[in-house]
């Protein structure tokens, strides 16, 4: 454990923020970087509970009190050693998760629970600067070849593992460059796209074969991998977005947040951007979701200079204490306020869009709304009622969908003869996610759904796993909360 007393000593501090009106003129991260001293007492605050109800609360199981302890004592190198002996990609979570662990501190209970996150990210950041991530390939292959569809978290964490038992991985990625989600998806004022490339550089010199550019099931049909691979592991994400099919809904104008994003990523890389432009520019912007990818449009159209910023909530708005019927250390669904929403976004909760109004060219002009009640009936599920005379005419030139995901696209899962679940996930064993096709192995939101990064990595771990089991007649690669080893 760290200082006894640490936790009655040190109040939770996390990194500030740059001012709004400076960040909001660029895409670079802005957070502020504590002290080293300030990084220790956040260290010395862990508790080192009997039962860290932490390690429960992280879908990695990362050994959070001991990466504490070493933080707190200035040991960064072995608090590295530790973190990364169970989440491959540090950097990303420390950046991106929502911190699952951090509901269930037991701190949390009565005080504020001890910032892991960003101690996370802090210690996978030092790491970097001090040069202790380097490539370790592995010293004996196994002429095992793999094939790993897709290259989002959960794919980078079950090839970095399968490559690190010897085998042979090959990356296929339909878009130009690595990094699905992280990549396209996540704004550069979340996360720097040269996260991502200093982690590739690691992962390609460890042996790692990235082919972009190929999307499976067009490009090259699915059974070709299957003849050509000794396994294949599907990681392509959940990618149909959710609908929203009400009147004028087909009107320029009403865009689902996973075209206006990547476009808009792919220009602040200096690339092309992909299809007619989506620009929020000079425009009554309203965003429709209020998830992690509602947040990411409302700070990228603030930034693309939009003339206003709106947000509809369906949900009522919650409280921002734990609700009772969510009890620690579950995860509770509180009213969560991001940096985009502090940077000038105006919040709706309780709110339904009924039309979207166009004009003679079918170009969005605005929007109607109504507010809703959710009406509790015992033992069945909240049903949704419109408030009578609430309606409202709202102006709008840009609506952008953030209404998450419904599924997975179907093309792999057809060309291999795979079952699916009733949520249209691929359907998949959760002890050991083999699909019904010997040989083929999911992992990450393709099998669960639409998650949360730590979970893709989790999944993509712990597929990695079974794939070796399946290729060896057993592992030495972890499972949740276990650190790596080498192949005896």
């Amino acid at each position: 454990m760290g200082k006894i007393t640490g936790f009655l000593e040190f109040d939770r501090k996390v990194e500030e923020y740059a001012p709004v009106d400076k960040r909001v003129t660029n895409y670079k991260e802005f957070t502020l970087p504590m002290k080293e001293k300030e990084l220790k007492d956040q260290g010395a605050r862990c508790m080192d509970c009997g039962i860290p109800f932490c390690h429960s609360g992280c879908p990695l199981g990362n050994l959070i009190p001991d990466f504490n302890d070493a933080v707190y004592r200035g040991k960064w190198e072995k608090a590295s050693q530790i973190l990364h002996a169970t989440n491959n990609f540090p950097e990303f979570t420390g950046r991106l998760c929502p911190a699952p662990c951090e509901e269930a501190c037991v701190l949390g209970i009565n005080e504020d629970p001890v910032s892991i996150e960003n101690i996370e990210k802090n210690i996978a950041e030092t790491a970097f600067k001090k040069g202790w991530i380097k490539p370790n390939p592995p010293k004996e292959r196994t002429g095992k070849k793999i094939a790993v569809i897709g290259s989002g978290p959960a794919g980078l964490a079950a090839a970095q593992q399968l490559n690190r038992a010897g085998h042979l991985v090959t990356v296929f990625e339909r878009d130009e460059r690595p990094g699905g989600l992280l990549r396209y998806g996540i704004p550069d004022f979340k996360m720097e796209k040269q996260i991502i490339d200093r982690r590739l550089d690691i992962l390609e010199a460890e042996g790692i074969v990235f082919e972009c550019g190929v999307h499976v099931g067009k490009d090259i049909k699915a059974d070709t991998l299957k003849k050509e691979f000794d396994a294949i592991v599907l990681s392509g994400g959940a990618t149909v977005r959710r609908k929203l099919p009400i009147e004028g809904s087909d009107l320029k104008g009403v865009v689902q947040a996973m075209d206006f994003l990547p476009q808009s990523n792919r220009r602040v890389a200096g690339s092309e951007a992909l299809g007619e432009d989506i620009l929020a520019t000079g425009k009554d912007v309203i965003v429709i979701g209020g998830g992690d990818t509602g947040s990411d449009c409302i700070g990228t159209s603030i930034r693309q200079g939009a003339n206003s910023v709106t947000n509809f909530e369906i949900m009522p708005m919650a409280t921002t204490d734990r609700p009772q019927d969510q009890p620690w250390p579950f995860w509770p669904m509180r009213l969560r306020t991001s940096s985009s929403h502090k940077e000038g976004a105006e919040r709706f909760f309780s709110i339904s869009t009924k039309k979207f109004i166009g004009d003679e060219a079918g170009n969005l002009k605005g929007l109607i709304t109504s507010e809703v009640e959710w009406v509790k009936v015992p033992g069945q599920r909240p049903q949704l009622k419109e408030v009578e005379g609430t309606e409202k005419e709202w102006k709008c030139e840009l609506a952008l969908l953030a209404l998450g995901f419904t599924g997975s696209e179907n093309t792999v899962a057809a060309q291999l003869g795979l079952e699916m679940d009733t949520r249209t996930n691929i359907k998949a064993s959760e002890i050991d996610y083999k699909t019904n096709v010997p040989g083929v192995f999911v992992a990450g939101d393709q099998r669960r759904g639409q998650s949360l990064i730590v979970w893709a990595i989790s999944e993509g771990r712990e597929a990695a796993h079974h794939v070796d089991a399946y290729l060896m007649g057993e592992s030495l690669l972890p499972l949740k909360g276990d650190g790596d080893l080498p192949r005896a």
